[in-house]
């Protein structure tokens, strides 16, 4: 006649948890995880900010994770208008790679490509991503990250007369201009809100006392009052295809 103990029950689920859990760690252990791309880093989290007269080179760093560790990377970015940049390069660490682009819209002698931007390039752009890992596997991924890429802007400034009466008017000049991928060239920046700041003598804090519309050649005019000795400049905050601009302060000496 066979013979059964029976357990109490609190003693049988202990000990079948135990087993289930022993069972789960097993199988984890020996299944690896694939690979996964967790993400991209464009400039620091920066726009990148061309002009028309050097290179910009700026880094992307590529995060993910697999057991083996990430190996090699191929990372391509994508603009507006068919705007195309790809580069690659060995990790840095099991989980993160950097790659370094460098971008640029002014002529080089002798190329049959003279330009690798244009100005309908600026923009929004996106992040791919081909990552190799240390024991083979190959993993993809689709607009991981994004950034923007803006043409370089410029600002003048200049206050007059100086110096001036306390009371009295000035009148404050300048002009803002971008680089036109295109030509190779700065022009005028045309119907953009420009701010007008005042930094007293003795301060490090700018104040925006006005704003004014640049004109069908990218000047700006102000007529402000004169009431302390300080410095007068412009400000631009961008846009989503330009980058901002500060003009250096144009100093004002106020007589009593």
């Amino acid at each position: 006649m066979r013979h059964r103990t029976t357990l109490p029950a609190r003693t049988a689920l202990v000990g079948a948890v135990a087993v289930a859990m022993a069972a789960a760690g097993t199988s984890a252990a020996a299944t690896p995880t694939d690979p996964v791309i967790e993400g991209a880093t464009v400039n620091a989290g920066r726009d990148v900010v061309v002009g028309i007269t050097h290179d910009v080179v700026f880094p992307v760093t590529v995060t993910g994770a697999d057991d083996s560790g990430l190996d090699f990377v191929d990372v391509d970015l994508k603009g507006p208008h068919g705007g195309f940049y790809t580069t690659d390069a060995f990790c840095e660490t099991a989980t993160a790679c950097t790659t370094v682009f460098t971008v640029n819209a002014h002529e080089r002698p002798g190329s049959d490509d003279p330009v690798d931007l244009a100005n309908a390039h600026a923009g929004k752009w996106s992040v791919d991503a081909l990552v190799d890992t240390r024991d083979g596997a190959t993993v993809f991924a689709r607009d991981i990250g994004s950034f923007s890429l803006k043409r370089a802007a410029r600002l003048t400034v200049n206050a007059a007369p100086e110096p001036v009466a306390k009371g009295a008017r000035i009148t404050v000049t300048g002009k803002l201009s971008r680089a036109n991928w295109d030509t190779y060239r700065y022009a005028g920046y045309v119907g953009r809100t420009v701010q007008l700041q005042f930094r007293p003598k003795n301060s490090s804090t700018y104040t925006t006392v006005t704003t004014a519309t640049t004109s069908s050649t990218g000047t700006l005019r102000a007529k402000v009052k004169a009431v302390k000795d300080g410095y007068w400049r412009w400000n631009f905050k961008g846009t989503a295809t330009t980058g901002p601009a500060k003009a250096a302060g144009d100093y004002v000496d106020v007589r009593p």
